[in-house]
Formats: structure tokens, sequence, C-alpha cells
């Protein structure tokens, strides 16, 4: 289980509050690359996603939609249904398999999950603050609602699949702790099978099945979320590069444009996410 904090180390999460108030009929929610975290205060609404889930939440909870799903909620003047609610940005490289292996919608009643709640409360006040440690707060709250919430997945037995429940296989966390912890070796599937004593053949079907995509995709998204973190901190592309099993700068960005679209330095010019100015209290209009 020590790998998901790895994991967890190279994910930039963010949350920006866009209202706080009473909700009355139908708002639609819906933001392209982002998820959206809702709390519910008091009162009665119903969540409706695309898929045509629909979940009744009676009593004050912690709301949270993890992937970019559009979703309503209807709420009528009558239940007082009073809530707060963010957009919840996550970075990573392993975005995609984190995001296939969590819940579309988890609902959480706080007097259940009590420290969940605590924590998505404490990260709305502060969104609210205008303390000069506002950002750096929202950013560790953020960080630690989405431990609580890998957490509660794994020992709720709710992972459906992707990284989370490759951590819990008993062959492939060994495969996934060596790929994240040596990048740089030339890892093939025929030393992953040996790794994972498995044929070939067994190994590769298995991967798939578990995980969601091939070993050396799989490597790859690891390399470029690894090389990330190294550019951030400002080391030269050729090292990076070799750290992370390339010989020349230059393989490491081709991968990068068949990737990410950008070059390492056209990435690393992109404008931070999120926003550290203080939040007012808007005034009814909740769609995005």
């Amino acid at each position: 289980m020590e790998n998901i904090a790895d994991i967890i180390r190279r994910i930039s999460l963010t949350a920006e509050v866009f209202f706080s108030g009473k909700l009355c009929g139908i708002q639609s929610f819906s933001s392209e690359q982002k998820g959206h975290l809702h709390l519910l205060k008091s009162g009665c609404l119903t969540v409706l996603m695309r898929n045509g889930t629909k979940q009744v939440i009676d009593k004050p909870s912690v709301i949270f939609i993890p992937g970019p799903l559009e979703h309503r909620i209807v709420a009528q003047e009558s239940a007082g249904a009073e809530m707060v609610c963010a957009t919840i940005s996550m970075e990573s490289a392993n975005q995609k398999l984190l995001l296939e292996a969590l819940p579309p919608l988890l609902a959480l009643p706080l007097d259940a999950e009590i420290y969940i709640g605590r924590t998505a409360e404490w990260l709305f006040e502060e969104a609210f603050s205008r303390s000069v440690t506002r950002g750096v707060m929202i950013d560790k709250l953020s960080e630690i609602f989405l431990l609580q919430v890998l957490r509660y997945v794994l020992e709720n037995d709710l992972a459906k699949g992707g990284i989370l429940a490759a951590l819990t296989h008993p062959m492939m966390a060994k495969v996934i702790s060596a790929m994240h912890n040596k990048p740089e070796v030339n890892w093939t599937v025929d030393s992953l099978a040996d790794l994972a004593a498995m044929s070939r053949s067994r190994f590769a079907a298995t991967f798939k099945s578990v995980v969601g995509i091939t070993p050396n995709d799989y490597l790859t998204d690891i390399r470029i979320a690894i090389a990330q973190d190294m550019l951030k901190d400002k080391k030269p592309v050729n090292l990076v590069a070799n750290m992370v099993g390339y010989e020349h700068g230059s393989a490491l960005a081709r991968l990068f444009r068949k990737k990410l679209g950008l070059s390492p330095k056209q990435w690393l010019k992109l404008p931070e996410q999120g926003n550290n100015q203080p939040l007012r209290t808007p005034s009814t209009d909740t769609n995005e």
C-alpha cells in the first residue's frame, strides 16, 4: 500500500469554490477536465448523472464527482438545500487511471464519514479566507481529502479497476512498485512477467485486465509524471531524460509531444492551476 503515497505525491490537486448558498430548482454542472465537490450542509436534493443514475441525498453529506462528468442537482424550494460547491482539478500522468478506478459519484454522510466531512468543511472555510496562507492551506487540504477518499474506496472495496486495483492485486502490486521506484530501468514485458512470476502471455493479459492499459503504456505514463516533477524543480531536460530511462532529451521531448502535444519547455510555460485570490460568496448563478 505504500505505493499509493508515492502516486499521490505526484498528483497536483486544486479546488476552486464557485457557489455558496441555497439551491432551488434544477442546476446543471459541467466542466472540461475538472471534477466537482459539493457539500450539502442541510436540506434534501437529488443528483442526476448523465448516464441516468439518480441518488437522493437527505442528510448533510460530501458529494464527490472526481471526473469531468456532467450532472444535475434538483432541489425543491421547500427542501432548503444549502450547499457549497467547488471544481476539483487533478493533474497527473496517472489521472486517467485514477479516475477510471474511482466511482463516478461518492455521497458520504457527514455523520458516517466524520473525518472526510471535516476536511471538506475546512477546505471550504479556507476558500473564503483572506489569510496569506490561504492558497497553501487549500492545496494541502485538497491532498488530504483525496487521500481520505482513496483510503475509503480501498477499505470498502469500491475500486473499479485501474491503478488502485493493481496496488491491491497480489502479483501486480510488486510490478507497479518496481516500475514506479525504478523508471529508468529498461523494463520489458518479459522482465516484468518474470518479476510477477507469470508467463509472458498471462502477465500481459492480467495487467491489461486489471490496470486497463498495456505495461508499456503504463510505464510511459509513469515516466512522464516523474519527468514533470523534475522539470518543475528546474532540472535540465537531458538529465531528466536519463533519470526516467531515455538516452537523450530529444527522446523525452518526442514523448511529451506525443502524449501532451507540447515540448517539455512549452509544458513548463503553462500557467499554474488554481486561483489564489480570496473568494466571495456568489449570488444565485450556479452554472459553470
